[in-house]
């Protein structure tokens, strides 16, 4: 199927052919009639695309402050490496989509194949969606108008916030596709309504509509124009829509208003906002989030759970089908509002002109897809088998593939067959870049290949044991991302799987193969007598939102990242660990937490402590390594240098290296030659059930032994 992206790297908005993607738990799968271009939001995204480093990194300022924090913590190198890997990310545009449900997931009861729907879906042929961000179109509703939902729903939550009341005045400034609507909104909330914008055809459109609208330039008294309309009283409140980098319009919508006013900013301006503007009247502000609540809510969003309609009535999937309602009971026009419909093959007679275009509404029209299949699957590049090679396939393609595993791979000469992600998309771009011949949105395609011995899994955490099982049993060697399971029913089954199958289980516990972790080891010599290590993670914020916070996606950071830590240890001192205690920040024992210090007791007599803490600085290193052994000391700074205390030599200073080379130069020499895995597996039980036990003994106060 064909995808509309748009490279940052070298500012082309480029038409893709990706995988179809494979329906999910909680989520439709919509065949696209109709999309919507949104001129505004994608307007500046193509913009930025075509920035050079310098324009991009001025308008973004607050992202230059955090590559530069990058490089006093983790060196040049790596932070130019990480910037230039994010610039080469596909972005996928369009999220104003119509068109027919195909499939549904399980879980989905509110829709049925056949459904003609509205969603926030991108500019593709098909797209999978999550069910609250999907509605049904009313019989009344062509797909073209449907388009307008999300839109709709963007500007109709803006008008909620500013809770209008009949006969009130209200001062729309821009006047761009959001603006339209939302005076149409006013408008039938009984509401005066005056706007402006610098753009005459655009107001000529408002007009139209019955708007008392303005042609504005920079010697514009708006502010005296509103004043005189409203008899010297004010408006009764300002919605901004427009998208400047001014902070004029936030001063100017203050003084429009009159006292105890209300400014909803709904577009993107300058916020350097005057207190006298607000004070002397008690004017409220408020920023309009996007559709409406549930927005950037994983658990509403991405998990499918809705807000009770009686504690919170207008969600975001509530907009979309009150704005649709309002398209079908002929309160709202927007036909009026597209200026141009064309097919999605000849995209470029939009977006090639998107700086200079007049244009409202661009109508994308789709083509009748046939959807083979075998369409989740697609051939990239030409594919040779190679029997006494290692042939690897990739499930899962996010971030970390993108950053480390291929970088790494390729490095030491790996042959993937194939790769795979969600959406497609990722998948597609990486295989263009690595050479791997086939793209797919379907995992299995993978497991079930009999030419790919080895599977390499990076896939949310809490798909990890289900496809390490699966992997075992389709006779494929499995390297998966940290952690290996969530639970110890999963690591039960892990370890069922295994004795019946002649291949190895690697987990990507990549510290221990750092050179500063590995000259450690060898200065430290044999372990005749316990030793201290210490291990300090300045993990850094994350909103109880991300997905590595929800204790059934992620596990939570210790299970999802302090495992690292603990298998590093466990390295360092040769041994397994017995029984773990924990304590966490607070004063109760949430098991979520990102802030706590774990006691490792080892069968040798050695002690470690983890300490993963999230509220320190990001300008601070991320992370420190202590050893205390036979009055000796090593300290390993970041991963970047290293100091010797009671031995011969100072220690080492080669630039970040957290062993990501190294661990997957031995991947596949094992993979080649056979022999002792890098890891031993008892040592990955161990380490695994050691960061679940943790979270138990925060529960209990404990001491947790581990079996």
């Amino acid at each position: 199927m064909k995808q509309l992206i748009q490279d940052f790297k070298t500012g082309k908005t480029i038409l893709e052919e990706v995988p179809v993607p494979v329906v999910r738990r909680g989520t439709v799968l919509i065949k696209t009639i109709n999309s919507l271009v949104s001129t505004g939001t994608e307007k500046m995204l193509v913009e930025f695309g075509k920035a050079n480093l310098f324009q991009k990194a001025k308008q973004q300022p607050e992202k230059v402050q955090q590559v530069i924090n990058k490089i006093k913590t983790d060196g040049l190198k790596p932070t130019v490496q990480s910037v230039l890997r994010k610039l080469n990310e596909p972005f996928p545009l369009g999220y104003c989509n119509a068109g027919i449900v195909i499939d549904i997931g399980e879980g989905v009861t509110e829709f049925k194949i056949g459904d003609r729907v509205a969603s926030n879906g991108h500019h593709a042929e098909v797209i999978c969606v999550p069910k609250n961000l999907v509605t049904k179109i009313p019989d009344e509703v062509s797909y073209q108008e449907a388009s307008f939902a999300v839109i709709g729903a963007i500007a109709l939550h803006s008008v909620r916030l500013a809770n209008p009341t009949f006969g009130e005045t209200f001062v729309v400034v821009g006047l761009g596709l959001v603006g339209q609507i939302t005076t149409d909104i006013l408008k039938a909330n009984g509401c005066k309504v005056i706007a402006f914008d610098f753009d005459q055809s655009k107001v000529e459109l408002a007009k139209q509509n019955n708007i008392t609208a303005f042609t504005v330039d920079n010697n514009t008294d708006v502010v005296k124009i509103v004043t005189n309309y409203t008899k010297n009283i004010g408006a009764d409140g300002v919605i901004i829509t427009a998208s400047t980098k001014s902070d004029e319009v936030i001063s100017q919508a203050a003084n429009m208003c009159r006292k105890k006013g209300r400014v909803i900013l709904t577009g993107v301006v300058g916020l350097n906002l005057k207190r006298s503007d607000f004070y002397e009247k008690e004017i409220s502000f408020q920023v309009s989030c996007s559709y409406g609540p549930g927005r950037h809510d994983t658990n509403y969003e991405q998990n499918g759970n809705d807000y009770p309609i009686f504690y919170v009535r207008w969600t975001e999937q509530r907009n979309f089908d009150s704005f649709l309602q309002a398209i079908s009971q002929k309160i709202i026009n927007v036909k009026r509002l597209i200026s141009e419909e064309i097919d999605l093959e000849e995209f470029y007679k939009v977006y090639d002109h998107l700086e200079s275009s007049r244009s409202i509404a661009s109508i994308l029209r789709y083509k009748e897809p046939l959807i083979e299949k075998n369409a989740n699957t697609i051939k990239v590049n030409d594919f040779t088998l190679q029997p006494q090679v290692p042939n690897i396939g990739l499930v899962g393609a996010g971030n970390f593939t993108r950053s480390i595993v291929l970088p790494s791979l390729k490095k030491n000469k790996a042959v993937i067959k194939s790769i795979s992600s969600s959406m497609g998309l990722n998948a597609k771009i990486l295989a263009k870049k690595y050479n791997i011949a086939y793209s797919t949105t379907d995992n299995n395609i993978i497991l079930t290949d009999e030419d790919i011995n080895a599977i390499v899994v990076t896939t949310p955490h809490n798909t990890h044991a289900g496809i390490v099982i699966a992997g075992l049993k389709n006779n494929k060697h499995v390297f998966v991302e940290k952690p290996l399971a969530l639970t110890n029913n999963e690591i039960d089954s892990i370890i069922q799987a295994k004795k019946v199958s002649e291949k190895t289980v690697f987990v990507g516990f990549n510290r221990r193969f750092s050179p500063y972790i590995q000259d450690a080891k060898k200065m430290l010599g044999e372990i005749s007598s316990p030793i201290n290590v210490t291990v300090t993670m300045n993990a850094g914020f994350l909103p109880t939102s991300h997905w590595t916070q929800d204790i059934k996606v992620g596990g939570g950071r210790i299970i999802g990242e302090a495992c690292h830590l603990i298998d590093l240890i466990t390295f360092l001192t040769g041994s397994l660990v017995d029984r773990v205690i924990m304590a966490s920040n607070g004063t109760t024992s949430d098991v979520t937490t990102d802030n706590a210090s774990m006691l490792l007791k080892y069968k040798n007599g050695s002690l470690g402590v983890v300490n993963y803490y999230s509220n320190g600085s990001k300008a601070y290193p991320k992370e420190r390594v202590e050893i205390f052994s036979d009055n000796r000391n090593i300290i390993i700074d970041n991963f970047k240098k290293s100091t010797y205390y009671g031995f011969k030599k100072s220690g080492l200073s080669k630039g970040q290296d957290k062993g990501h080379d190294l661990q997957f130069k031995l991947f596949i020499e094992n993979l080649v030659n056979g022999g002792e895995p890098y890891i031993k597996f008892d040592e990955i039980i161990n380490t695994s059930r050691t960061a679940i036990a943790a979270l138990e003994s925060l529960k209990t106060g404990t001491w947790i032994c581990i079996p």
